[in-house]
């Protein structure tokens, strides 16, 4: 008998793409009713046929909690509403697994935990056992996975750059400009190895935050912004002077992006990996980007990964 997830959540303070947004966003109510209603309501995913002992769901059934790591500056993907609740595409693509989690372990009880993380400690927090999921943007890369595992793909983005309307259209034609990126992330090595490549005379600054790099890009301390497309669109679209900015067409890398977990725990990440496939074959994963991503077209990367996504059988 399959077992519901009832969960109290606690929280803590602690594709490339082809944008074409509709003028009218979701409210943060609405996005806020549907992040409870996916707790509160009972899925229909099926109880799974392997032993649960290894060390993530050991831990989870002992405890009774499930933690799930989140960035908090990284909308629409992952990213901390004004109240303190955790919202974004991979949060939602997270509420499932725990119902997934609480099938799999019959638990009838299962507290979530949404802990906030920051882009220099989510990995190292992953890999200690602080939390079991990384729920965010994180681009999958071979060194990463020298520290964590990933599920497989869940997104595909692009790095691309915000500017000034009176910007040029061209990233090499930012020769000589002040380029801002965010620090510790795969998009700060992929500026400055796209700068170095090119030839470029430009200086590049490093932000704690987005928040931070926007503000400098607003106030014209920095000619351009540099991030993921989706983390863009959602910086742009935010701020007071977003008809004064401009996203740039060009792709400059690639990024595909997982779920982070243990090194090594390979039943977990099977778990994880059969529920995330599961959601692409019902079609759940297009639903939850439609809703998070308001009038967002999936490009030709983002709709090859719904195509080749695990066989469920």
């Amino acid at each position: 008998m399959e077992m519901p997830l009832e969960c109290t959540i606690h929280w803590w303070e602690d594709w490339s793409i082809e944008f074409d947004f509709a003028q009218n966003r979701q409210s943060p109510q609405n996005s806020r009713d549907i992040m409870k209603n996916f707790f509160l309501s009972l899925l229909t995913i099926g109880l799974l046929a392997f032993p649960a002992h290894a060390q993530t769901l050991d831990r989870i059934k002992e405890t009774g909690q499930l933690k799930l790591g989140y960035r908090i500056d990284a909308a629409p993907l992952s990213y901390q509403r004004v109240g303190g609740e955790p919202a974004g595409y991979s949060p939602l693509i997270c509420v499932q697994l725990g119902q997934a989690i609480a099938n799999h372990l019959k638990m009838k009880d299962l507290e979530a935990i949404f802990v906030p993380v920051d882009a220099s400690d989510r990995f190292d927090k992953v890999a200690s056992g602080e939390i079991d999921l990384l729920c965010g943007a994180a681009t999958i890369t071979l060194s990463r996975r020298e520290l964590v595992d990933f599920s497989i793909p869940t997104f595909v983005d692009g790095t691309s750059l915000i500017v000034h309307n009176d910007s040029p259209d061209s990233f090499q034609e930012l020769a000589g400009k002040k380029l801002g990126v965010r620090k510790d992330t795969t998009t700060e090595q992929a500026l400055n190895n796209s700068v170095k490549a090119a030839g470029m005379d430009a200086k590049v600054y490093t932000f704690s935050s987005h928040r931070l790099g926007m503000a400098a890009l607003e106030s014209n301390e920095i000619d351009a912004y540099f991030a993921d497309q989706s983390i863009l669109s959602g910086l742009r679209m935010a701020s007071a002077k977003a008809n004064e900015l401009k996203m740039l067409s060009e792709i400059l890398t690639l990024e595909k992006q997982g779920l982070a977990l243990a090194r090594g725990d390979s039943e977990f990440r099977l778990l994880v990996d059969r529920t995330i496939s599961e959601m692409y074959a019902r079609g759940e994963m297009v639903r939850i980007l439609e809703g998070e991503i308001p009038g967002a077209r999936p490009g030709i990367a983002l709709k090859a990964m719904y195509l080749i996504a695990p066989t469920t059988e």
